[in-house]
Parts: structure tokens; C-alpha cells; sequence
């Protein structure tokens, strides 16, 4: 199964207290700012988790507008911008272009669902080996480990000015949030009580989805096969980039031989890694050379 997950710049969905408490105003860009592709292998044992930048140079397919009914020719623009042209099905029609991996469900989250399922889940632990402070979010975290609400998680999960590695950064603990995040929907037997578990499954789904879009019996059956697997059974990369794009401003350009690489593997049912690998990301992550880890290199100790 192949999972898009996409996390939205939805903030309007939060009150104006949260707003200001977490750092989260200003005006929303209606796109997607995390986007995971996730494999879960046919044999329910391994799970493959690829990272897409949120300024990946993208080939916009051809849609028509929900609003006008003006149909739009394919175009160039950075991937997270498909969702504000057509929603989640366009974007993941152009994951799908991009990647040629099928895309079997996806999962969107604004930050109401995110909040409320952190919450329901009582709290991630994350842990850092430096101090995260980011003067946008306001995060600020000293080394350690901390359990976080929803809110901080936000903080957490959005920081993108804590250093110079921009969203590779965040990207990174992002990886780190959602190992954190399986383990404890696992350790706080979530699913074992019916009455959180059916909250978390409104959380993580809202109202009905479209095509491919998850139910909450869906996505509850998937977290239970998700909590069978350990995480060293769990391998996390961003698709390789070689630089900046010189045709569309800020964008930036895959590595097309090594994203293939990658692609052609979760498309084999085949893992991204060795299963005896030791590699560890470097904190701060280096632009343009990002390496497959296990899960348990992220996981908290």
C-alpha cells in the first residue's frame, strides 16, 4: 500500500488563541507544506517513508478549475502548490507524475486534525541532542527529551528557521515525529480503548473523503498493522535533490537517476536500506546528501 500524506497549511481551522499561543497566524498559503510517501509492504513488515520537499521543481498536470470550470494546461510549479489549484487530488496526480508510483490512499491533515490527534494520542515524545530554538514558531526546546501537546507539536513540526538547513531541517523531525508519534498510539494502548480510538480515527479523517481518501475504520486498521512493526523495521530518506531549478525561481531540482532508484524499489516492494544498516542522520541534515535510516535511529532512547 502507498499512503500520501499530506500535511496542510490549514490554519483557519484553529481558534484565534491558538493562533497566537503557538505561533501560527499570518496568512495561510492553501498548500501543503509535509508531504510523506509511505509504503507499507504487501507483507505488513516493513514500512518505507520518503520525504518530498515542499519546493520540489514539479510538472502540474493538466485539471479543471473546481470554481470557473476553465481547464488549466499542465504547467511547471513547485509540488506543494497543487493542492491550492485542485485540492488532494491534484496533488496526488502530480506525486504520482512525479514519482511513477501509484498512489493508493492518502491522509491530509490541517492543523485542527493535527492538534486534536496528538492530543488524543496524550502527547508525542521527541527528543533533540541540541537546543531547537526558531523565531518564527517560537519553538524552543532545550536538549532532551520532551513529550509534547498538540500545539507544541506544531511548533515542533512546522520550525523551519532553527538553522540553516531550512526544510531538509525540518524535514528530519518530522521523520522523528511520526516514529514518535506510532510509538505512542502503541505504548498508550490507543486502540485498545474503543472510545480513542474512534476519536483518533475522527481526528486523523474528518468528514468524509473523496476518491482514495481514507475511512475511520480504514485508518484504524492500518494503525494497528503499523504498530506490529518495530522501528527498526522502518526506513525514512528524502528524495535526492542536485540544486536549485534555473527555470522556475526557488524550486528544486530532483536527482533524477538516484529518486529513480528509490522509486523503482517501493514499486518492487523492496527496501530502501540494508536491514543491518547503522547509518544516522547528521544534525544539522547537509543539503543534497541525504541517507536512509533505520527507525530506531530516530526513535527516542
Amino acid at each position: 500500500m502507498n499512503i500520501l500524506l499530506m500535511g496542510t497549511d490549514g490554519r483557519d481551522t484553529i481558534t484565534q488563541e491558538e493562533k497566537r499561543k503557538y505561533r501560527a497566524g499570518g496568512i495561510a498559503c492553501d498548500c501543503t507544506d509535509t508531504l510523506m510517501l509511505v509504503h507499507v509492504s504487501e507483507a505488513r513488515k516493513r514500512v518505507s517513508v520518503v520525504s518530498l520537499p515542499r519546493d520540489s521543481y514539479a510538472r502540474i498536470p493538466a485539471h479543471r478549475d473546481e470554481t470557473t470550470g476553465v481547464v488549466r494546461p499542465a504547467h511547471p510549479g513547485k509540488i506543494n502548490g497543487a493542492y491550492a489549484q485542485g485540492g488532494p487530488a491534484l496533488s496526488v496526480r502530480t506525486v504520482e507524475g512525479m514519482t511513477g508510483v501509484r498512489i493508493d490512499r492518502y491522509l491530509q491533515l490541517d492543523f485542527r486534525r493535527f492538534i486534536d490527534s496528538v492530543d488524543t494520542v496524550g502527547g508525542v515524545e521527541v527528543c533533540t541532542p541540541r537546543a531547537l530554538k526558531d523565531k518564527t514558531t517560537k519553538l524552543n526546546l532545550a536538549p532532551g527529551t520532551h513529550r509534547l501537546g498538540g500545539g507544541r507539536s506544531l511548533q515542533y513540526v512546522r520550525s523551519r528557521h532553527v538553522d540553516n538547513s531550512a526544510d531538509f531541517g525540518r524535514i528530519q523531525r518530522q521523520q522523528r515525529f511520526l516514529i514518535g508519534a506510532l510509538r505512542s498510539v502503541r505504548t498508550q494502548n490507543v486502540l485498545a480503548d474503543p472510545l480513542r480510538a474512534a476519536q483518533l480515527g475522527r481526528s486523523l479523517v474528518g468528514a468524509a473523503q473523496a476518491d482514495r481518501g481514507f475511512s475511520t475504520g480504514q485508518i484504524l486498521s492500518l494503525a494497528r498493522d503499523l504498530g506490529r512493526i518495530p522501528p527498526s523495521s522502518m526506513e525514512f530518506t528524502t528524495v535526492p535533490v542536485r540544486g536549485f531549478s534555473s527555470s522556475l525561481n526557488g524550486s528544486l531540482e530532483w536527482d533524477r537517476a538516484k529518486a529513480g532508484k528509490i522509486f523503482g524499489a517501493i514499486n518492487r516492494d523492496r527496501p530502501l536500506t540494508s536491514r543491518n544498516s547503522t547509518a544516522r542522520l547528521s544534525d544539522p541534515p547537509r543539503f543534497g546528501s541525504p541517507v536512509t535510516v533505520r527507525g530506531d535511529t530516530l526513535a527516542c532512547r
